[in-house]
């Protein structure tokens, strides 16, 4: 083993010197190699800032203010650029919890895995690119000779972030930075992705920190758990330790989140406010999705799920326009709905709104607050000067916001107040049906809570209509009426949410069911014995 990494007394800041905003309050940490250490907590705890130190690198407009991080003897604060860019990529890869984001969209994903090869000169291209193959085969990515050769938005994301693992593996680091590196991928593949992360720790001996808020996933990574709290070490110890017996509240607390139920699931029949009879969709000859046929009942929450690539996201696409179908029909209140959005009048535009899954990258960062809520005020309501300004305070107390956070940019918000400025806007139009794509699976457990209990109030007191994309079963447990499970673009099933979960009839269902992580360390054996197990049995 030996120590590789320590981490005593850090201090990060950001603002003024007179008046510093403490990020990160005398952390200590240390990491042996070859061991995963799990750090978990709540939306601004520290977590991405502590992993980003463990390089010796912090983002723009934070310092390092005290403390030391010694990586392999070596003192990384106060390092040079061109010291550190010998370590990055080379001894200490990092994993992005946005891989859509990181990517260069103007490469292919074999030209960025194998530059750091060449530049640290660990290998030549055509070294690089056989490792490349070798390691999106591990990896688990469809056709591992030709996926390389695409370009980030040729894949799917949940494809994108197994590639950029596999790209951090590259240079076989001595140390990873995982920053929630599954939040994009469905629950089958999440196993997938998991056990070969696992497997590359444990076969090249890589160290890792493994940032994550679900704590049933870092129960299956993390040898040790260290739970932080605004920027400081509240707990830490083993796994096994850290979940049978916690000892601090706080930590208690987050091992609690999660046992939220919307108490009307069984809302019995409501009409149909959208119906779809029929429809079919594809992209250039590949279809996507096929012959669809289920209502969105009035004021209910209907949960679509299914695996990466099952057709959810262009199932919303088809709905809100941008996608025309190729055959069959949508109704709205059983009128026939215009399948392109060039096309739809003013009404039905009001009346079909969307809350995205990444508020960084669905908010412009330019604008205040104000001005994001005001625009969609204005267009969709006609609303000026004092009584648009009304409306926006109005909109900032529905979502359980601080109206001083009106002259703010997004920039100053925390991950769960952006996603509530993105529900504000979808509200500002004031629709009957929202579509939510994947909204609560960027923010950690207790924000997610938060912002589902939120969108429980706001149905029923605003009579919204939910389609709530997502992989995440435990959400749809949460807040779903009905459940629709997609597999390659065909409805596997459907129905209500205690009898999809209670009794599912259809193998695939009991098979995504099964595939949802518990807190148990040895459930990832069990259930990669399961898959193997199918994948044998076809």
């Amino acid at each position: 083993m030996g120590n590789l990494l320590n981490i005593r007394g850090l201090r990060l800041e950001a603002g003024s010197r007179a008046r510093p905003n403490v990020i990160i309050k005398g952390l200590d940490l240390e990491l042996d190699r070859g061991e995963v250490l799990g750090l978990v907590g709540e939306s601004g705890a520290g977590k991405s800032s502590a992993g980003l130190a463990a390089m010796g690198y912090v983002r723009d407009g934070v310092r390092f203010a005290g403390g030391s991080v010694e990586f392999d003897g070596t003192e990384l604060i106060g390092m040079g650029r061109g010291q550190l860019r010998r370590l990055h990529g080379k001894r200490i890869a990092y994993v992005a919890q946005s891989a859509a984001a990181s990517f260069n969209p103007a490469k292919t994903l074999i030209d960025q895995y194998t530059e750091a090869p060449r530049l640290h000169g660990v290998s030549g291209r055509a070294a690089a690119e056989q490792d490349a193959v070798a390691l999106y085969r591990q990896m688990q990515l469809p056709n591992p000779e030709e996926i390389g050769f695409r370009y980030p938005h040729q894949v799917s994301g949940g494809q994108l972030q197994r590639a950029m693992t596999a790209m951090a593996m590259a240079c076989r680091p001595d140390l990873i930075i995982f920053d929630e590196p599954t939040t994009a991928l469905d629950v089958t593949t999440q196993i997938e992705v998991l056990g070969a992360i696992r497997d590359i720790v444990e076969q090249y001996d890589t160290a890792a920190i493994y940032i994550t808020h679900d704590l049933a996933v870092v129960s299956q990574m993390a040898d040790r758990i260290c739970v932080m709290k605004d920027g400081a070490a509240v707990e830490t110890a083993p796994t096994k330790t850290m979940l049978d017996a916690p000892q601090e509240d706080y930590t208690r607390s987050l091992w609690a989140v999660r046992s939220f139920r919307r108490p009307d699931a069984e809302a019995g029949e409501a009409p149909a406010l959208i119906r779809c009879e029929g429809v079919s969709a594809a992209y250039g000859p590949m279809t996507v999705l096929d012959n669809l046929n289920f209502t969105f009942p009035r004021g209910q929450t209907t949960a679509v799920v299914g695996e990466s690539g099952s057709g959810k996201s262009t199932l919303a696409r088809v709905i809100a326009g941008l996608l025309p179908p190729v055959a069959g029909q949508f109704f709205w209140n059983d009128a026939p709905l215009e399948p392109q959005l060039a096309k739809r009048g003013a009404e039905t535009l009001r009346n079909i709104q969307m809350i995205y899954q990444s508020a960084d990258t669905s908010l412009n960062p330019r604008h205040s607050i104000r001005e994001i809520l005001a625009r969609p005020v204005r267009k969709f309501t006609g609303r000026r000067g004092q009584e648009l300004q009304a409306r926006v305070a109005e909109l900032m107390d529905l979502v359980d916001l601080d109206r001083a956070f009106l002259d703010r940019k997004p920039s100053e918000l925390s991950g769960g107040q952006k996603q509530r400025v993105g529900i504000a806007r979808a509200l500002a139009a004031e629709p009957e049906f929202i579509i939510c794509d994947e909204v609560t699976s960027a923010l950690d457990q207790l924000v997610a809570e938060g912002i589902l209990r939120l969108l429980v109030r706001l149905q029923t007191e605003l009579d919204l209509t939910f389609m709530f994309i997502t992989h995440d079963l435990a959400t749809v447990e949460a807040i779903a009426h009905k459940v629709i499970v997609l597999k390659n673009g065909q409805i596997v099933e459907q129905g209500g949410r205690d009898e999809i979960f209670g009794d599912p009839k259809q193998a695939y269902t009991k098979r995504l069911l099964t595939s949802v992580p518990q807190m148990d360390p040895e459930w990832l054996t069990e259930a990669r014995a399961r898959e193997r197990s199918l994948r044998e049995a076809q």
